[in-house]
């Protein structure tokens, strides 16, 4: 009886175990997207007055965990009574994660008219900032969504074939890390202005403090933080979907194999992004067309 007891500690520990360093590796696979993940949600979290940026912040973050709670039950269910569905979605996920950074490099260098970014600290009327403030973080939970089935099921997909209880401890803890770390980072992030400007307050009659000089440095380095992060998650997304490209196509197996990994899969998923963005552009032209015809 007590083997028997002690047999099944161990093979909880081995099973334990090899969900750590399957972990390790899933997280290390969905890198990439992380990066989005957080230079998103950076961007989504700036633009509130100061004292509600952390509220702000904690709300999106619950809302986030509750995306996650939606998805991973039904990407569990996929992998159990349909693993072909899940390959699916990852190419598909790819090629909209391909498009999207393609997309965000054609802004770049098409620039077109925007509408005025609103601050909300700019507002007077609190009903206004309030209103505002919900439909800032409606959409930043709506884009956490997008994000999130991508970052499950790039998870799920490292895990294809193992059991369902392996796949469900790796892809929660990865889900969990996901959320905690990037909006983690985000909270520091969106406070590093406000943290240079208590050292610069407070050391505003030493003109020499190295404490104020490095809260200027955070306040001015805010801005280059943000755009940065941006170029960085770009770039991401580009090699994940090439990644993605390249293991799970077959036809992409042998596509430029004197490259680097990392080129190879940067230009994959170039390549499929500007066929995605072409074809996205050919599709609102001829809706814009089909509806002009059907006025007259």
């Amino acid at each position: 009886m007590a083997s028997g007891f002690f047999a099944l500690l161990d093979d909880i520990a081995t099973l334990m175990d090899d969900v750590v360093v399957m972990s390790k590796i899933t997280t290390k696979k969905t890198a990439g997207i992380l990066g989005d993940d957080l230079a998103v949600n950076a961007e989504k979290a700036t633009g509130f007055v100061s004292s509600r940026e952390l509220p702000v912040l904690w709300a999106i973050t619950k809302g986030s965990f509750l995306n996650k709670l939606i998805i991973l039950p039904i990407a569990f269910l996929l992998s159990a009574f349909a693993p072909w569905a899940v390959t699916l979605a990852l190419v598909l996920g790819g090629v909209y994660l391909a498009f999207e950074g393609v997309e965000k490099i054609y802004d770049f260098f098409v620039p077109h008219d925007h509408e005025k970014e609103v601050h909300i600290g700019d507002i007077g009327d609190e009903e206004h900032v309030l209103e505002i403030e919900k439909q800032k973080i409606k959409s930043a939970i709506f884009t956490d969504f997008i994000l999130s089935v991508e970052i499950v099921i790039i998870a799920l997909g490292t895990v294809l074939g193992k059991s369902i209880l392996f796949q469900v401890l790796v892809v929660s803890i990865v889900a969990i890390i996901a959320t905690v770390g990037v909006y983690g980072i985000v909270a520091l992030i969106v406070r590093m202005d406000d943290l240079g400007l208590k050292l610069v307050t407070l050391h505003a009659s030493n003109k020499n403090s190295a404490l104020k000089v490095i809260g200027q440095f955070l306040i001015n380095a805010l801005p280059w933080v943000i755009k940065s992060l941006s170029v960085i998650g770009t770039i991401a997304l580009l090699l994940v979907a090439g990644g993605i490209f390249g293991h799970k196509i077959p036809y992409f197996h042998h596509v430029l194999e004197s490259f680097p990994g990392f080129i190879k899969d940067f230009i994959l998923g170039l390549l499929v992004g500007c066929v995605a963005l072409l074809v996205v552009k050919l599709f609102k032209v001829f809706i814009k067309l089909f509806k002009g015809k059907k006025r007259e």
